[in-house]
């Protein structure tokens, strides 16, 4: 496996917000965590990327275990991180923003460079000189996702994937993200777009108060009628 979690828990002062989360993702898998607003997935996401302090259980990236270690330390093994909210240099120009983040460490022989990120993201090309607070919603997601990628991440981990975006840019996240799959990236995906989720993720785990209730694969999720209504709906 290339992720592993098992029974991790975390609490942000003295409240408990997960309780055993256990899940898996396998080399060019795509996974994802679903599940209500509140109910533990950012926070996930957090103590995989190093970012939440003093989470507890096993978290073992590629065999190694990561819990503890720093952001830029679990960065370098090759998680890449695209956050809810974005998170990009406003400051900075849409090109500053994907050279800073380029690396290569793993050795890959095609990697991500700042022509194949373009080519990727043709709108950014256009933006190449414009600052990252110039950017339209839609824009700001392509660059925070081409900045993980000139990272040449093993894992991307995408926080609400599509979210606040209009129609026509959700369409085309969810194409490039179809692309990402089949070049054989890993990724695990956050969004509350089930039925795009379902047209490329392999498998899914449902989030509901911190804890794992539910898990299985798109032909498991469709069929349940229910689960939409129990966990993932407003």
């Amino acid at each position: 496996m290339l992720l592993e979690v098992s029974n991790l828990t975390a609490a942000y002062g003295s409240i408990e917000v997960l309780f055993g989360v256990s899940f898996e993702i396998a080399p060019g898998e795509v996974v994802t965590l679903l599940g209500r607003n509140g109910m533990g997935k950012t926070t996930t996401v957090r103590a995989l990327s190093g970012l939440l302090s003093k989470p507890a259980g096993r978290i073992m990236f590629d065999g190694k275990p990561i819990i503890g270690l720093a952001p830029y330390r679990i960065a370098r093994l090759g998680l890449g991180l695209v956050p809810e909210g974005r998170h990009i240099f406003p400051n900075l120009t849409v090109k500053e923003n994907l050279l800073m983040a380029a690396s290569n460490l793993a050795g890959a022989s095609d990697p991500w460079s700042l022509d194949k990120v373009i080519a990727f993201f043709p709108r950014l090309g256009d933006r190449l000189s414009n600052g990252g607070a110039q950017l339209s919603g839609g824009e700001q997601q392509m660059l925070a996702i081409g900045r993980a990628l000139m990272t040449n991440p093993r894992l991307l981990v995408l926080d609400e994937a599509t979210e606040g975006l209009a129609p026509v840019i959700r369409q085309e996240i969810w194409a490039r993200l179809k692309s990402l799959k089949e070049q054989g990236l890993a990724m695990l995906v956050i969004d509350k777009e089930v039925d795009a989720l379902v047209e490329f993720a392999d498998r899914h785990y449902v989030l509901e108060k911190g804890e794992v209730v539910w898990s299985g694969n798109n032909d498991a999720l469709v069929a349940d009628a229910t689960l939409h209504h129990r966990f993932l709906g407003l």
